[in-house]
């Protein structure tokens, strides 16, 4: 399935400005795809990444994602800091500890930030909700359209398909955060990916 197509669809349906709540990872991911959607919804951007072992490096990112947002000036966009637990990651992570990244672990990682995204989607009334996530080459698309499609079915509120690294999303993405001067961290965040990346480099 093309997702980047079953957004645009979606998107050319809408009869009017929908609420989206919008799970994301960063500022930097979330930059391109703000640009492209932010005239269609009003969004409500949910930081909910207990995969982010350091809690320093968690707070870093968040308030980049907030400077971000307030540089936008737009009144149809703004920041929910959600909980902060790394426990639920290092739960959904049992016996998953060596899987390399892009594997199972990450499947089980994404569907924890999407469910809980989809739950307080339907909570709080929001139309649509999905993720930033698709934007990075290094993320799995069709697994995380896969568990949105599973999560619109269980939740009410409805999944925007979304495969942002299209129509050069990712690129796009760079060159936002040269511009607005982004911090840009060099691993997804978690203490597996860290730990691989830095053995990846003493490798060299």
């Amino acid at each position: 399935m093309n997702y980047d197509l079953e957004m645009e669809k979606q998107i050319n349906h809408l009869d009017n400005q929908k609420t989206l709540l919008l799970h994301a990872c960063c500022a930097p991911c979330s930059s391109a795809v703000l640009e492209r959607i932010a005239k269609y919804f009003d969004i409500t951007i949910l930081y909910y990444n207990p995969n982010i072992t350091d809690q320093e490096e968690y707070e870093k990112r968040l308030q980049e994602l907030e400077n971000f947002v307030s540089k936008l000036n737009l009144d149809n966009i703004k920041v929910m800091p959600g909980r902060y637990k790394p426990e639920e990651f290092f739960e959904i992570s049992k016996g998953l500890e060596q899987e390399k990244e892009r594997g199972k672990r990450c499947y089980e990682c994404y569907k924890l930030r999407l469910e809980e995204t989809a739950k307080i989607a339907e909570k709080l009334g929001f139309d649509f909700f999905t993720t930033t996530l698709s934007i990075s080459p290094y993320k799995n698309s069709k697994w995380l359209n896969e568990i949105g499609e599973n999560l619109d079915k269980k939740y009410q509120t409805t999944y925007l398909y979304a495969d942002f690294k299209k129509k050069n999303g990712y690129k796009r993405s760079i060159e936002l955060s040269r511009k607005y001067n982004l911090y840009r961290q060099d691993y997804c965040g978690c203490i597996y990916s860290k730990k691989e990346k830095e053995l990846l480099q003493n490798s060299k």
